[in-house]
């Protein structure tokens, strides 16, 4: 069983590293809405109010380093690029889930 004295160290706190991981203020919106589906860069402007194409640029691009979304570029007319959530951004929805129930309750 793990107990908080595993996690002494702050480096290996996984509550420490996923905060820090989705720290910043447009990522935890980006994240909920890839659980949507795909992403384009356009329409998440659109859905978050009082953001701009740099702080969601890089946003993205840090969910991108960090495993959570997937860049796809699509080669139609006109050319587009969607975000994904990966396998590793699907494995934090429990996650999300209990943050859910606890701040309902």
């Amino acid at each position: 069983m793990t107990t908080l004295n595993d996690f002494s160290e702050p480096e290996s706190c996984p509550a420490t590293n996923l905060l820090k991981l989705l720290a910043g203020k447009w990522k935890p919106q980006i994240y909920r809405l890839a659980l949507e589906g795909p992403l384009r860069f356009n329409t998440l402007l659109r859905q978050l109010p009082g953001s701009n194409k740099q702080s969601v640029a890089v946003a993205l691009k840090e969910l991108e380093e960090a495993g959570l979304l997937q860049k796809t570029i699509i080669k139609e007319k006109p050319l587009h690029i969607e975000y994904n959530l990966t396998e590793k951004g699907f494995m934090l929805v429990p996650v999300f889930k209990q943050l859910e129930n606890f701040s309902a309750e």
